[in-house]
C-alpha cells in the first residue's frame, strides 16, 4: 500500500501541471513540479512491433521524454520498480459516445419541410454540429474504459445523417478539459439515420439517405463556387470540414458498400464502421480501400435445449454466431486495415472477453494491438502523441501482470497524461487458482478466485460443496467454511499466509477449539510452466472450428462460385419463343455463356451432355413486377423520390433469389414501391445467386422509373393524410408540376447556362429525352387515361403499366398510345380500387394487340409464374406459346432486353430453364436454371445441400451445447418471420 501511496503522491504534486498556465491562482503559492518519474526493470512494449526487456520508461509533465534500457534518470527522479510487469501504450477508441447524451424524440407524426431556415433544406444533414457544446466529461464512464486499457476515445454526436464533428478526449480524471480535450475537432461523422430531433419526413429509407448526401454533396460544390446567394451554414460548416476524418457508420457488411458507393460518387473516402460480418464478402470489403472501425460484438450461443425451437433456427444465424469471431483475422489476413471499437456492445464489459475470443479464433496479438494502439492514433492523425510509448508522446500507459492478451494476466494501472489510475493494486499477491488440502484426515478442494480485487472462494469435499468465506489482505487469507457434516452448524477457521503464489501456509482452528497446522498447495495446472500455457494458447486457434463461408453466406449458398460451362442438351422439346416455334426431340448447345446451337444430332466434344429427353427447355422466366432481393422498397418522405434508386438497396443474401431460381425464374425488374405519385428507379437484375449485389445487375441496364396511380399514393388507408396529393385530381398535378420544372431544368442546361445539380430533375429529363421508361402502379381507367395524356403533351410514351387491372377497358387507348400491360393473372377484390378486375384481362389486351406480361408482385408467386401464365389459357384461350411469352418474351420486350434475354435464339444470352415436364403444368418443376451458361439451380444439387445444411446445422448445435455446458451465458431462440415486401412496403430503418 505504501508504494501506491507513493504514486498517487506523485500524482497529487503534478496537479498544478494541467491547469493553463495563464490562469491566475487563488489557493495559495503558484508553483510547478518539476519532477520526474521513472518506470524501471520492466517489460515495455513501446509498439506493436517494437519491444525491450528490463527497460526503464521515463515520463515528466505527462509526457514520455525517454525509454530504453540505459537511459539517463535525473537526480529529481521517483522510481517506481517494475520487476516482473509489462507496459503497454494505452488503447484508443475512436468511436464512442463518451460524455454525450442521445437526443430524445421530438414528437411524433410526419411533417414535409425543414424546420431551421439559414441551415441545409433537410434537418438531417446537420455537419455544423458541434460534439464539445454538448461535451460534459463522465467520470464513472471514464473508470469503465480504465478497466479495458482505454486512455483516449474519439466522441460524436450520434444523431442524424451528418451528425457533425467529433472530438478526441483523454479519459484523465484527475484534470480538466483543458488538458483532457486533445483536440475539439478530429473527424466528421456520418451515417444513414435521420436525425430524432427532428420530424421532418425525408428520407424514410435507406435509399432516401444515399441519395440525400449525394445532392448535398453537389448543393456544397454549388455553394463553395459561390452561386448561391444566400446563407447555408450546414453546407459551410460540410465544406469547412471537408479535411477532416470522414467517419460513416454503416453497421453491416451491405451497408459498407452502400458507404462506399456514396463517397465514390462524390470523391470521398469514408472510414467506415462496419458490422461484424464483413466476412462474408471479404474481398468486395477490400476493394473499397476503406479503413474499417471494427465492432467486435459477438453473439451469444443459442439456447438449443429445445429441440422444437432449434429447429426454427436459421443456418445464417447460426453461422453468425461461429464465424464472427473469426472476423478480425480474416480482416488482418487480407491485408484490410482496421480499428477495434467498443461501439455497439450492450455492455462494455464484455469487450476484453469478446476481444479474446477474436484472438482464439486466430486473430495475432500484435495486430489486436496495432487496432487499438498505432491504427487510430494515425488514422485520427496523432501517431506523433499517440499510440506509442516513444520520446514526446503522452504518458498514456498500461502496467500489466504479464501479456495483455492473456486471459490471466491483470490490469494494474492505467496511466493516463501522466496520471494514474489504479485498477488492481499491484502490490497485492495474486493467489488465484485451485488449491489441494488435508484437515483432519478429510480431503479439500479450494478454488480462489478474483483474489486481488474482491476474493471469492469455493471449497469442496467429497464432491460436496461447503458454504466458505474468504478475506484477504496484506498477504494473508482468512477463511471460514462449514463443516461437512449438515446436522451441525459448526465451522471451521483458517488464517494462512501466501508464502509464495503456490501455496498457503497457517492454522485451522476446528469447532471444539483445537488448532491443526494447515498447507494447501495449487494443484498441479495451476503450477505448469509458462511456456506450456503459451504453447496450449498457441494451439486454441487451431482448434476453433469456423462454419465454411459459402456465396451468398446462408443455407443453399455455394462454397465456390459456379462457373460457365459448355451444356449440351440432347432429346429435349424445346420452347425457341422465336419463328421456330416449339421443337421436338431437339438439341441445345450452350458455349461462352450464350446459346450457340439449336437444332438434331448436335454434338461437341468439349460439353457435358445432359439427357433431357421427356423434358423440356424454355427461355428463363422473366418478372417485370417484383420487390424480392431488396433492402428497401419505398421512399415515401416526399411526393417524388425520383433520385433514388433500388440499385443502391439490392439485397444480394436475400433467399427468394434461390426460391425464383427454382421456379425458373431468371431475370427481375426490382420496382420502387408506389407510396408516391413519382417513385425511384428500378433495378433490372439477373438471379445470379452467390453474386455481389453490383454483379446482379444487368450490364448497360436500360434505364426505368416507377411511377404510380391511386389509393396508395394519395394515402386513402393512411391514418394522418398530410402530404400533397390527397386527391386523383392533385396526382395529375404532381405530374404536371414535375415535368414543367423538369423541362426548364433540361432546357437550362442544354443552353450551357450554369445550373444546380439536381439529381431528381436529372431523372425526370431523362424521361422528357426518351432516355428512361416509366412502370406506372395503375388501376382506375380514369388514371390510366389521364397519364397517357400526361406523357402526350410532354411528348414522350409510358412504356409499361403494371397492374393495370381495368386495362380490358382501354386496351384501344393503350394499343394506340404504344404502352404494354403487366398484370396479375386473377388476382382482385384486395382492395377497392381493384372491384372491376376480371381473369381475362391479360388475354383481352394481349387480342387487341397490347404486348402484354404476367407479373408477380409477390415473393410466393415468383415462383409459379409459369402456373399463373397458364391461367390465360384457360381465361380468353390464349395459345400455349403465346401464354409462355407472357412470361418469357413479353416482359423482355416490356424491358427492353429482348435482343438478350426471353427466347431461345442463336446468340441470346444463355439464360434457360430445363424443365420436368410441360412447362405450363401445375406437375412441372424447374431441375435446372442457368444463366449465362453458369447453373445456379440444379434440383439434385439441392437435394443434396438439404442433406449438408442438415449436418452443419447438428455440428452447430453441439458446439452450442457445448458452450452452455461450460456454463457461458446462451440467448433464447427467437422464431424470425421473413418479411415479404411489397408496393406498399414502408421501411422501418429509421
Amino acid at each position: 500500500m505504501i508504494k501506491v501511496h507513493l504514486r498517487l503522491l506523485i500524482f497529487m504534486c503534478s496537479v498544478s501541471l494541467f491547469a493553463q498556465d495563464y490562469f491566475p491562482s487563488n489557493t495559495g503559492v503558484k508553483a510547478n513540479n518539476s519532477n520526474y518519474t521513472a518506470f524501471t526493470n520492466a517489460t515495455i512494449h513501446l509498439s506493436p512491433t517494437e519491444t525491450i526487456e528490463n527497460a526503464t520508461l521515463l515520463i515528466k509533465d505527462g509526457k514520455v521524454v525517454n525509454v530504453g534500457k540505459s537511459i539517463n534518470i535525473p537526480k529529481n527522479t521517483t522510481k517506481v520498480d517494475l520487476t516482473g510487469k509489462m507496459i503497454y501504450p494505452s488503447f484508443i477508441d475512436m468511436y464512442t459516445t463518451f460524455g454525450v447524451k442521445k437526443p430524445e424524440r421530438n414528437g411524433n407524426g410526419p411533417i414535409y419541410g425543414a424546420s431551421r431556415s439559414g441551415f441545409y433544406w433537410n434537418d438531417h444533414i446537420m455537419p455544423e454540429q458541434d460534439v464539445m457544446a454538448s461535451f460534459k466529461y463522465d467520470s464513472k464512464s471514464a473508470s469503465e474504459l480504465h478497466k479495458l486499457g482505454f486512455g483516449v476515445v474519439n466522441t460524436h454526436m450520434p444523431d442524424g445523417i451528418v451528425r457533425g464533428t467529433g472530438a478526441l478526449i483523454a479519459l484523465n480524471n484527475g484534470a480538466d478539459n483543458s488538458m483532457r480535450v486533445l483536440d475539439g475537432e478530429t473527424t466528421q461523422h456520418f451515417s444513414f439515420r435521420k436525425s430524432v430531433t427532428s420530424r421532418q419526413s425525408y428520407p424514410s429509407s435507406i435509399m432516401g439517405s444515399m441519395a440525400l448526401l449525394r445532392q448535398m454533396y453537389n448543393d456544397a460544390k454549388w455553394y463553395s463556387d459561390g452561386n448561391v446567394d444566400t446563407k447555408d451554414l450546414s453546407l459551410e460548416a460540410l465544406n469547412s470540414n471537408k479535411n477532416l476524418l470522414q467517419i460513416f457508420e454503416a453497421g453491416s457488411r451491405a451497408n459498407v458498400m452502400r458507404a462506399d458507393k456514396v463517397g465514390d460518387a462524390s470523391n470521398v473516402q469514408y472510414t467506415i464502421v462496419g458490422g461484424g460480418d464483413e466476412y462474408e464478402r471479404i474481398n468486395e470489403v477490400k476493394n473499397t480501400n476503406a479503413t474499417i472501425i471494427l465492432p467486435i460484438d459477438f453473439q451469444l450461443a443459442y439456447d438449443v435445449d429445445n429441440a422444437f425451437l432449434a429447429s426454427t433456427l436459421s443456418l445464417s444465424d447460426m453461422r453468425a454466431w461461429n464465424q464472427a469471431p473469426h472476423n478480425p483475422r480474416l480482416l488482418a489476413e487480407n491485408g484490410i486495415q482496421f480499428a477495434l471499437t467498443t461501439h455497439g456492445l450492450k455492455s462494455k464489459k464484455t469487450f476484453k472477453s469478446n476481444l479474446m475470443k477474436a484472438i482464439e479464433s486466430g486473430l495475432s496479438k500484435q495486430k489486436a494491438l496495432e487496432a487499438l494502439t498505432t491504427i487510430p492514433a494515425s488514422l485520427l492523425g496523432k501517431s506523433d502523441v499517440l499510440g506509442t510509448l516513444k520520446p514526446g508522446s503522452y504518458a498514456n500507459f498500461l502496467i500489466t501482470s504479464g501479456d495483455v492478451f492473456d486471459t490471466k494476466t491483470q490490469l494494474f494501472e492505467n496511466w493516463v497524461q501522466g496520471k494514474p489510475h489504479v485498477i488492481t493494486n499491484m502490490d497485492v499477491k495474486d493467489i488465484d487458482g485451485d488449491y489441494n488440502f488435508k484437515l483432519a484426515g478429510k480431503d479439500y478442494k479450494l478454488s480462489i478466485s478474483e483474489s486481488t480485487t474482491k476474493p471469492n472462494a469455493k471449497l469442496e469435499s467429497n464432491s460436496k460443496s461447503l458454504g466458505t468465506k474468504i478475506s484477504y489482505a496484506n498477504d494473508w487469507v482468512n477463511l471460514t467454511f462449514k463443516t461437512a457434516d449438515s446436522t451441525k452448524k459448526e465451522y471451521i477457521r483458517v488464517v494462512a499466509n501466501s508464502v509464495n503464489v503456490n501455496s498457503l501456509s497457517g492454522k485451522a482452528i476446528m469447532p471444539n477449539g483445537n488448532e491443526l497446522s494447515f498447507y494447501a498447495n495449487k494443484s498441479e495446472n495451476d503450477t505448469e510452466e509458462k511456456s506450456e500455457k503459451e504453447k496450449k494458447a498457441d494451439s486454441i486457434s487451431e482448434k476453433m472450428y469456423m462454419s465454411p463461408i459459402t456465396y451468398p453466406n446462408l443455407a443453399y449458398g455455394f462454397k465456390e462460385k459456379p462457373k460457365s460451362e459448355t451444356l449440351l442438351f440432347k432429346n429435349a422439346t424445346i420452347w425457341t419463343n422465336e419463328q421456330d416455334g416449339v421443337l421436338e426431340n431437339s438439341d441445345l448447345l450452350i458455349k461462352n455463356g450464350k446459346i450457340s446451337k439449336i437444332g438434331k444430332n448436335l454434338s461437341d466434344g468439349n460439353a457435358k451432355v445432359i439427357d433431357a429427353t421427356g423434358k423440356h427447355i424454355t427461355a428463363g422466366i422473366i418478372d417485370e413486377h417484383s420487390h424480392i432481393a431488396a433492402a428497401s422498397i419505398n421512399e415515401g418522405g416526399q411526393n417524388s423520390s425520383a433520385e433514388v434508386t433500388i440499385e443502391d438497396v439490392i439485397d444480394d443474401e436475400d433467399i427468394d433469389i434461390y426460391r425464383n431460381l427454382a421456379g425458373g425464374v431468371t431475370s427481375i425488374q426490382i420496382l420502387h414501391g408506389s407510396a408516391n405519385p413519382i417513385g425511384g428507379r428500378s433495378a433490372i437484375i439477373k438471379l445470379k445467386w452467390g453474386e455481389s449485389a453490383e454483379d446482379l445487375i444487368y450490364d448497360n441496364s436500360p434505364k426505368f422509373i416507377k411511377f404510380a396511380l391511386g389509393e396508395n399514393v394519395k394515402q386513402s388507408r393512411f391514418n394522418r393524410n398530410e402530404r400533397f396529393p390527397q386527391s386523383r385530381m392533385g396526382v395529375e398535378q404532381v405530374f404536371m408540376d414535375y415535368f414543367s420544372r423538369a423541362k426548364a431544368y433540361d432546357d437550362a442546361k442544354k443552353r450551357g447556362k450554369p445550373y444546380r445539380k439536381d439529381t431528381e430533375m436529372e431523372v425526370l429529363a431523362e424521361i422528357l429525352n426518351k432516355e428512361r421508361f416509366i412502370s406506372c402502379h395503375s388501376y382506375v381507367q380514369s388514371e390510366i387515361n389521364m397519364l397517357m395524356k400526361v406523357a402526350e403533351k410532354f411528348d414522350f410514351n409510358i412504356n409499361t403499366f403494371t397492374h393495370i387491372l381495368e386495362g380490358y377497358k382501354v386496351a384501344d387507348k393503350m394499343k394506340a398510345h404504344g404502352v404494354g400491360g403487366s398484370t396479375f393473372s386473377d388476382w382482385w377484390a384486395y382492395k377497392y380500387e381493384v372491384n372491376d378486375a376480371i381473369p381475362y384481362n391479360a388475354a383481352i389486351m394481349h387480342n387487341v394487340g397490347v404486348v402484354v406480361a404476367i407479373n408477380s408482385d409477390d415473393a410466393e408467386m415468383a415462383r409459379r409464374l409459369n402456373q399463373e401464365a397458364a391461367k390465360s389459357v384457360k381465361y380468353g384461350n390464349v395459345s400455349e406459346e403465346e401464354a409462355l411469352r407472357f412470361v418469357t418474351l413479353n416482359p423482355a420486350k416490356l424491358l427492353h432486353l429482348d435482343d438478350r434475354v426471353g427466347s431461345l435464339k442463336v446468340g441470346k444470352d444463355a439464360d434457360v430453364v430445363l424443365w420436368s415436364d410441360h412447362p405450363l403444368s401445375v406437375y412441372a418443376k424447374a431441375e435446372k436454371t442457368i444463366i449465362e451458361g453458369i447453373t445456379y439451380f440444379d434440383i439434385e444439387r439441392d437435394k443434396q445441400m438439404r442433406e449438408a445444411i442438415k449436418k452443419e446445422k447438428s455440428e452447430l448445435i453441439n458446439l452450442m451445447l457445448q458452450d452452455k455446458n461450460k456454463g457461458l451465458k446462451t440467448q433464447p431462440v427467437k422464431k424470425k418471420e421473413k418479411e415479404l415486401l411489397h408496393c406498399d412496403s414502408m421501411d422501418s430503418h429509421n
